[in-house]
């Protein structure tokens, strides 16, 4: 399933996960392989790059309106039932439906074409630092809708003196003519109606508030979660339903500071890719599990999703764990033939909203970023920077926006953002003294748009192989040399009172497009303090040491501001 908790009471849904047919494009040979999955777990297609099909039937019961939802298809999706074309998407980290009106009883065709070949047409995968897959990698469910459609629900928790207020809307479509229909909204102890018509195919979003003393806020202390459930009713019967979880916190920037509920907060985080050993980038929930439960044991309360919204169900384990995230668009260092193409804001757009939209009602998310290592130097750059970063704001003014740079001594987009974010490595790739680099970073951070605004390191860290040793010499690539050059880093910028918390690059290690093997050992990115398989190398441990030192040294920088 799509969430790791029921979404809905009424509305029949089957999960589409299991076996599938596949077959690349251009052989008659179909075999199994599962959904979700990636082909490239499959040891004939493990560096195939191009198009396949993935098909498997239907069964319907009962003639009616239904809907196909994906969780994301990797990266481009033609869908079709019984060969007639019913929906196109791309990009692989966002998820779509297909609306399938009028749909008679009986055995269906569904048909999923599956494209991962880099192209003029693709601006977000490019070959680059990371994987992209192929495949039908997030999970699969059909819908079966009644007359009339609660698409998404989207809440937004506020705080005046001491009352939350949730402004919850609920959008609505019809398939058919209703009237006098009832919309009932349930959270906690308070419960809100709206009535409302609507004309065949007319939508409509549906404003509601709910409002308490009695809701208790979250914070990744006290991950307090509740859950929205919206009906509708026509007459005595409830036609459509909804739930969704959420989570009363405010996130703010007070100059210098990052504030939740009010209080100041000091990150300690980690950049994970969704990639895993031999799953790719379609992860097991249990894998997803060890992945959090790692990091919280090295001291870590926050998580980068770099560069791409996550699968919700990873985001539902942060929400239940208390992790703060920092979320971000599908869009890293594209050249800038790409960075300049007019498809390449249409894409951004796009999942720029879709994002928003999907991703929204997660408490756990405090921060949205766009556009990682993109050309923030320029003022062609500058102008397409401003354009999403308003876009977010206009979608969600909830939280603040960043991005990631590493354009030290000549970004020019600064001043854009809520909070300014680089990413930096020295003692990596700046062979000068931590100390010594962040004391003139700074000094020119504050000079050029920081001044008065919460900095974060969005990424720091250093190269190793794992199993590569080298105790004495303390070779480049050895893991004692990655966890030296961690310490060091770690233990400047964890003290440095100016920033607002690091997020370090990375987690674990995972492999990359062959276009970067000659400047990445195994054709991997070798930053992580795991390998793929998540065993620890040596940096484990000096993470760990590190950031549960500074646990109650970065609580007491905290505080009511």
């Amino acid at each position: 399933m799509l969430r790791l908790f029921q979404e809905h009471r009424v509305r029949d849904v089957e999960d589409l996960s299991g076996v599938w047919k596949f077959a690349p494009q251009g052989n008659p040979e179909w075999v199994q392989t599962v959904v979700p999955g990636v082909w490239e777990t499959m040891p004939d297609y493990r560096r195939y790059r191009g198009e396949a099909d993935y098909v498997r039937e239907l069964e319907i019961r009962k003639p009616g309106n239904y809907l196909l939802r994906f969780g994301g298809v990797s990266h481009t999706a033609d869908v079709f039932l019984d060969e007639a074309h019913i929906g196109h998407h791309y990009n692989a980290f966002t998820g779509f439906d297909c609306v399938l009106e009028q749909l008679k009883a009986g055995r269906h065709t569904l048909r999923v074409h599956v494209d991962n070949r880099y192209s003029e047409d693709s601006c977000l995968h490019v070959p680059n630092d990371y994987e992209t897959y192929g495949g039908i990698s997030r999970p699969v469910e059909l819908h079966c809708l009644s007359e009339v459609q609660i698409e998404r629900m989207s809440i937004q928790t506020f705080r005046t003196d001491e009352v939350w207020k949730a402004e919850v809307t609920v959008f609505v479509r019809a398939f058919e003519e209703i009237r006098d229909a009832v919309l009932l909204v349930h959270a906690g102890p308070c419960t809100e109606q709206i009535r409302f018509s609507l004309g065949r195919n007319e939508e409509k979003a549906l404003p509601l508030t709910l409002t308490s003393r009695e809701f208790a806020p979250w914070a990744p202390e006290h991950p307090v979660l509740y859950t929205a459930r919206a009906e509708i009713r026509l007459g005595e019967r409830i036609v459509d339903d909804l739930q969704d979880r959420f989570g009363f916190r405010k996130v703010a920037v007070q100059g210098e500071a990052i504030l939740l509920n009010g209080q100041r907060i000091q990150i300690r985080g980690f950049n994970r890719h969704e990639d895993y050993g031999d799953f790719g980038c379609s992860i097991p929930v249990q894998a997803m599990m060890q992945d959090l439960s790692m990091m919280k044991t090295m001291g870590a309360n926050a998580v980068r999703t770099c560069h791409y919204p996550n699968d919700m169900r990873f985001l539902d384990l942060c929400d239940e764990l208390g992790m703060m995230v920092w979320e971000e668009n599908h869009a890293r260092a594209v050249p800038a033939s790409v960075f300049h193409s007019p498809r390449f804001m249409e894409q951004c757009r796009q999942c720029n909203e879709e994002m928003v939209h999907q991703h929204g009602n997660h408490p756990s998310i405090l921060i949205w970023g766009l556009l990682n290592e993109c050309e923030s130097e320029t003022e062609a750059g500058r102008a397409i920077y401003a354009e999403q970063i308003a876009q977010l704001r206009a979608l969600d003014p909830t939280r603040p926006v960043s991005f990631a740079s590493c354009r030290c001594y000549t970004d020019i987009c600064l001043d854009l953002v809520d909070i300014v974010s680089f990413n930096i490595y020295p003692q990596w790739y700046q062979m000068e003294s931590v100390k010594t680099y962040m004391d003139r970073l700074l000094c020119w951070m504050e000079e050029n748009g920081a001044a008065g605004k919460p900095i974060l390191i969005t990424e720091v860290g250093a190269g190793a192989i794992a199993g590569f040793h080298d105790p004495f010499g303390k070779a480049m690539w050895s893991e004692e040399r990655q966890a030296d050059i961690l310490e060091e880093q770690l233990t400047v910028l964890q003290h440095e009172q100016r920033l607002s918390g690091t997020f370090i690059w990375q987690f674990a290690d995972v492999p990359v497009d062959e276009s970067w093997a000659h400047r990445r050992p195994k054709q991997q990115n070798n930053k992580g303090v795991v390998d793929r398989y998540r065993r620890p190398k040596a940096a484990f441990e000096t993470v760990r040491k590190i950031y549960g030192e500074t646990l109650h040294e970065g609580n007491s920088r905290a505080g009511t501001l």
